[in-house]
């Protein structure tokens, strides 16, 4: 690896510290359902076994989960947190992309996010209790552990690029004043076998051309291009969201569009599906919308749902997303909803969160 982790993810979350902007309200019910466990908590650990392969790039020891039963490479199959009320609740669980409704496969491994591709899978997972601490760990598609991080707070968001070759993931940052609508976050990008870019917090980032710094300049929500270089995120500062396009290489960020948040990229790589919110600051209401890349054109979907989810992309037409389901705390269900706004969102697959489809 080019930079020694362990130092520098404490690096970026001695600067995310020294970071604190006032936030709406959406993403504080967000940072109090994670915690409080309304949204992706998991339930136990994942209960790893220990393997004899060689020593993890960070040093700590290597694992290895189960993970046959989700059957990452047969069928595209879409992996979520089941969050069915009893003991399976956490765990990562899949079904075939053409059967949502058919029996679910339940892994041991369990997550309050996870990410899955045909080759890898990402898990920001809660490592203790008391106190309460959470790990970013990423495996194979065998289950064989090929990075684990230590997360300065409640998990938010992560991602895998198209070739599974990289991994991004988004969290809150340990000693934030929630009460106080403030919050900063950490997002981390790093190669499963090569260059850790570490946070985002040390690229360049510029709005109308020119370099923006401020002390209050937050991160999240990435997704990416099939380059192995570009990716999308979204920055915030003084009020502000900007769609983001980010260089690996040059470790730069380039604004693109404002008011816009946790982007999600299609798998031809020519639409952003993001957050939108039609209300208020105050009183938030929020769906999701789509432009192409090349067109300014917007598409605000007519969804029912209140969406504070990065979405998902099904396929190039269709996307999912998680909602509360309201039949009891903690548990969601994922929806689909065609891209170009013809028709509000329907229920696809009943007690699950944070999807992925395992490309």
């Amino acid at each position: 690896m080019s930079a020694t982790p362990g130092r520098s993810s404490e690096s970026g979350r001695r600067g995310a510290r020294r970071r604190r902007r006032a936030h709406g309200l959406p993403l504080i019910g967000l940072v109090v359902a994670v915690v409080a466990g309304t949204s992706g908590c998991a339930v136990g650990d994942p209960s790893p076994t220990a393997s004899t392969a060689p020593p993890a790039p960070t040093g700590a020891p290597v694992h290895r989960v189960e993970l046959s039963a989700l059957k990452l490479s047969s069928g595209s199959p879409i992996v979520f947190r089941d969050t069915t009320p009893g003991a399976a609740t956490g765990r990562v669980a899949s079904v075939p992309v053409g059967s949502p409704t058919a029996d679910r496969a339940i892994s041991p491994l369990a997550c309050e996010r996870v990410a899955a591709s045909r080759t890898a899978l990402s898990c920001m997972s809660r490592s203790a209790t008391k106190p309460v601490s959470y790990h970013e760990t990423v495996y194979d598609g065998d289950g064989t552990q090929l990075l684990s991080w230590p997360l300065p707070g409640a998990p938010s968001r992560t991602r895998l690029s198209p070739d599974s070759k990289i991994a991004a993931w988004t969290s809150f940052v340990d000693g934030e004043s929630y009460a106080n609508v403030a919050f900063s976050t950490q997002t981390v990008i790093t190669d499963l076998r090569g260059t850790y870019d570490g946070p985002l917090d040390g690229f360049t980032l510029f709005v109308d051309a020119k370099p923006y710094i401020a002390v209050d300049l937050n991160y999240w929500g990435v997704t990416f291009a099939d380059d192995g270089n570009t990716f999308y995120a979204t920055a915030s500062s003084g009020g502000k969201h900007w769609l983001v396009r980010g260089n690996l290489r040059g470790r730069s960020l380039v604004a693109m569009k404002e008011g816009v948040e946790c982007p999600s990229l299609s798998p031809d790589g020519t639409k952003i599906a993001y957050k939108k919110n039609l209300g208020t600051a105050e009183t938030p209401r929020w769906t999701l919308a789509v432009s192409e890349l090349a067109s300014p054109t917007e598409t605000v979907l007519p969804l029912k749902g209140n969406v504070d989810d990065q979405a998902e992309w099904l396929d190039d037409s269709t996307l999912l997303f998680g909602l509360p389901s309201g039949d009891a705390p903690g548990d969601f269900a994922v929806y689909s909803a065609p891209a170009d706004g013809s028709a509000a969102e329907s229920l696809l697959i009943e007690h699950a969160s944070s999807p992925s489809v395992a490309r």
